[in-house]
């Protein structure tokens, strides 16, 4: 990692998020510089992120969300990492509340945020979502995410306050069609990883998963309040664990027959993981229960 000085890096991970980068990267503006990590984007999305004055544009392999922004955290400059995906951004007020925080002196070496949660327009109050929490600003050298291809948790030191301003997450803005592909690939992530893990499935879990998914974020959860993109968005959820669950048994059925998985690659290499053994000893596990589309 390069010497750190005093401030805050805005720091950015992308694939294909040509309507969104503009307006995320807007909203950490105020951050002493802004890192942009992007995934090889097929779309304008790298094109636009370089017209920033002041972006460090990097583009690498994508191997999962943990392993991508262990990587850009090695880049920083500054002290502070606000840290957001491409579909995120940081409100006013938060940035305010943060600028403050930074005034007075932090007592806590991360703090976690509340996320609002937008489908087509429209925020979605509930499906899951209603305590939805990340953490996302925390101090150079204190936070690593592990080695888990999907919904990788992020390894933080001590106490974790909650700030009291919110993360806009624009989950799906124009590109549903593109949401719903996204599902699919977090489905065959996700049973990657459980296949790396060990784990193995029986053919009735592929139908009682994704019913008790959609049970649990459409009723428990409170989705039928979210009207009909309740209906779609907790729909779309069962699919995405459908997908992993019936990835899993395919291959289960396939290993038999002697005919290895087509797993997802991923990133091994020591120097991406070993900042997280540098804060295991004293570290709480931050979780982003909806830290992606949940499988």
């Amino acid at each position: 990692m390069e010497e750190t000085q005093h401030g805050v890096t805005g720091l950015v991970t992308c694939f294909n998020e040509e309507h969104n980068i503009g307006a995320c990267i807007e909203s950490l503006e105020w951050c002493d510089e802004i890192i942009v990590v992007d995934s090889f984007s097929t779309d304008r999305t790298a094109e636009i992120a370089q017209s920033y004055d002041g972006v460090r544009f990097f583009q690498r392999e994508y191997f999962g969300a943990g392993a991508q922004k262990n990587w850009a955290m090695e880049k920083v400059r500054f002290d502070w990492i606000f840290l957001l995906d491409s579909d995120e951004r940081c409100t006013p007020k938060l940035r305010d509340e943060v600028r403050a925080l930074l005034k007075s002196g932090p007592n806590h070496l991360a703090y976690m945020m509340n996320r609002t949660v937008y489908l087509l327009g429209k925020r979605i109050r509930y499906s899951g979502w209603q305590r939805d929490r990340v953490s996302r600003f925390f101090r150079t050298g204190t936070a690593y995410y592990e080695n888990r291809r999907v919904h990788s948790r992020l390894h933080t030191t001590g106490e974790v306050p909650i700030l009291k301003n919110t993360i806009e997450h624009h989950m799906v803005d124009r590109t549903f069609t593109e949401y719903a592909f996204r599902l699919g690939k977090y489905g065959y992530w996700g049973a990657g990883q459980m296949w790396r893990d060990g784990k193995r499935t029986r053919v009735s879990e592929v139908i009682t998963r994704p019913l008790w998914r959609f049970i649990k974020v459409y009723v428990v959860q409170l989705g039928v309040l979210d009207g009909s993109r309740g209906l779609v968005f907790c729909l779309l959820q069962a699919y995405g664990t459908y997908m992993k669950f019936a990835i899993l048994w395919g291959w289960q059925v396939n290993h038999a027959r002697g005919i290895e998985p087509d797993l997802p690659e991923f990133d091994d290499a020591e120097d991406t993981w070993e900042g997280l053994e540098r804060v295991s000893d004293a570290d709480n596990e931050s979780a982003e229960p909806n830290g992606g589309p949940a499988c």
